[in-house]
């Protein structure tokens, strides 16, 4: 009893004092500091009031008129109509998604330092065999996210992060320029841990060792100044968008990525983070099943060029991108030879929904079949219509996502786009041993995709992602294969199931539905 009083007294400790508290404090006092201002200057209210109303129709014809997924516009209306005193203020402050000068010439330098560096590598022709739709696809990245088509790498999927653990250590040892390392969550454990030791044993060894972490994404597994500690060790430390206390919509715009390049010719990219959990040596939702890919070959190149781009914009560094290149391709690379591969990167600065096009294409395109496994199902209209199109085409369209949730009100707007997909003939199963963090495509045995993007609106709209988009590469039968031997363990939701809940909870998931694009 004395124990768990202790173990309490530490959390409460830890919540109460961790930098978060004393951020929602701040806000909070931001907030009241307004309240007083209003109740100071009461006799002015009607003339607050009016600017307020006056403001929120300006904003909701802004809305209208902007560029923006309709689910995004629809739910900033809503909110502003049921409080047009502050809808408008808070959409001001918080929805417009505004960048700043500065961060549109840091973009813009960042862009075009890659498209200089990435341009001449550009092949997307080289697919006619495979059609018209694979030189669409493979030129929309080219063109749109400067991410080349490449041949020359041989590629492995990985069904779980616990069979990604050994080869990415394995790899991180056989560094010997420089290893770069980007994730949204880095926690203390087993992988860490030993990932730390290899890296500290590779800067001794002179290796360039770099390492990206997103700041909200290790709020609660990483100390406040955790990127001192690495530059201590000689890990050169950045931290991505660090969490302030002003109300700001650049809280939203994450780095979602996860990516790990050695030397050039090698690459880790998919849905696992370094934390204990991807490897199921913690057990927080049940089974924990993610997915990862590795490249080896002219491919890692393209990500290397990646992580360089956002090294540039979180430290304002300027790289020679060409001391980076591999000097040698590892002997893997032959046998990717008949292989294409493009890696990409979706920025959610720059008015293009990369993640979300690649999704769409994917499904618009499919003839046979499209299997897909995302731990969020939290869609666009484009995407629901696009995925109840294909079905009542005749398309065999599979969604998995999982049975045991991370978020309980995410997984119940997850479930509240079931009815609509399931009504135009899509499958969906559930993930019953676990929680299903793997994001993954295969359509046709011929196209498929491994990467961090969610299929919700985060991910596709608000996030830093990448993914790597396969053509031609036996890799994608291997991703049909994990999707159909993890469907066995699985259950199926039928139309009667989704249908079967009573009405207040059918009234929550609608509600949900409608302000989804902003959660």
């Amino acid at each position: 009893m004395t124990e768990k009083k202790s173990m309490f007294g530490k959390k409460l400790m830890f919540y109460l004092f961790h930098r978060t508290a004393v951020v929602a404090l701040l806000l909070i006092l931001q907030i009241a500091l307004l309240a007083v201002a209003l109740v100071r200057f009461s006799e002015y209210f009607i003339y607050f009031y009016l600017f307020c109303v006056l403001l929120s129709v300006v904003e909701v014809l802004i809305i209208i008129n902007r560029q923006d997924d309709p689910g995004y516009k629809i739910a900033w209306i809503t909110l502003i109509l049921i409080f047009p005193l502050f809808g408008g203020l808070f959409y001001l402050v918080c929805g417009g998604g505004k960048v700043t000068r500065r961060t549109r010439e840091k973009m813009g330098a960042m862009d075009r330092h890659m498209r200089r560096v990435l341009s001449p590598d550009k092949k997307a022709g080289a697919l006619r065999g495979f059609g018209r739709d694979a030189v669409n696809q493979a030129t929309y990245l080219e063109e749109t996210a400067c991410c080349p088509l490449y041949t020359n790498t041989w590629t492995r999927y990985f069904p779980l992060g616990d069979q990604v653990y050994e080869p990415f250590l394995e790899e991180l040892r056989r560094a010997e320029r420089y290893i770069f390392l980007e994730y949204f969550i880095i926690t203390p454990g087993k992988f860490w841990n030993t990932v730390l030791e290899i890296l500290e044993e590779k800067v001794k060894a002179g290796v360039d060792v770099r390492l990206i972490y997103d700041d909200v994404g290790c709020l609660y597994t990483l100390p406040k100044d955790y990127d001192k500690v690495m530059e201590g060790k000689g890990i050169r430390c950045r931290v991505f968008n660090r969490f302030r206390p002003v109300l700001s919509v650049r809280l939203n715009n994450r780095d979602h990525r996860k990516i790990c390049v050695v030397d050039g010719h090698t690459a880790f990219a998919g849905g696992f983070n370094l934390a204990d959990e991807y490897i199921n040596e913690v057990v927080r939702y049940g089974h924990w099943k993610d997915s990862g890919i590795l490249l080896k070959g002219e491919g890692a190149w393209s990500m290397t060029v990646m992580f360089l781009a956002m090294w540039e914009y979180v430290s304002g560094e300027r790289e020679d991108y060409g001391t980076f290149r591999p000097t040698a391709l590892p002997p893997e690379a032959v046998a990717g030879k008949d292989r294409w591969v493009q890696p990409y990167t979706d920025s959610p600065l720059d008015n293009e929904a990369v993640g979300e096009t690649v999704y769409l294409n994917l499904i618009s395109k499919a003839r046979e079949y499209v299997y897909i496994m995302t731990p969020y199902l939290i869609i666009s209209d484009s995407i629901n219509t696009a995925l109840g199109n294909a079905a009542k085409s005749g398309v065999d369209v599979r969604i998995m996502t999982p049975h045991i949730p991370d978020k309980k009100t995410v997984f119940e707007l997850t479930r509240a786009h079931y009815l609509p997909l399931l009504e135009a003939g899509v499958k969906i199963y559930e993930y019953t041993p676990g929680f299903l963090h793997a994001k993954s495509f295969a359509v046709d045995d011929v196209y498929g995709t491994v990467g961090s993007v969610n299929m919700d609106y985060r991910s596709l709209f608000l996030h830093f992602e990448n993914g790597v988009w396969l053509c031609g590469d036996p890799t994608v039968l291997e991703i049909k294969k994990d999707f159909l031997e993890s469907q066995e363990k699985s259950e199926e939701i039928t139309l009667e199931k989704a249908r079967d809940h009573y009405f207040p909870r059918l009234l929550f998931r609608a509600v949900l539905r409608i302000f989804a694009p902003l959660m």
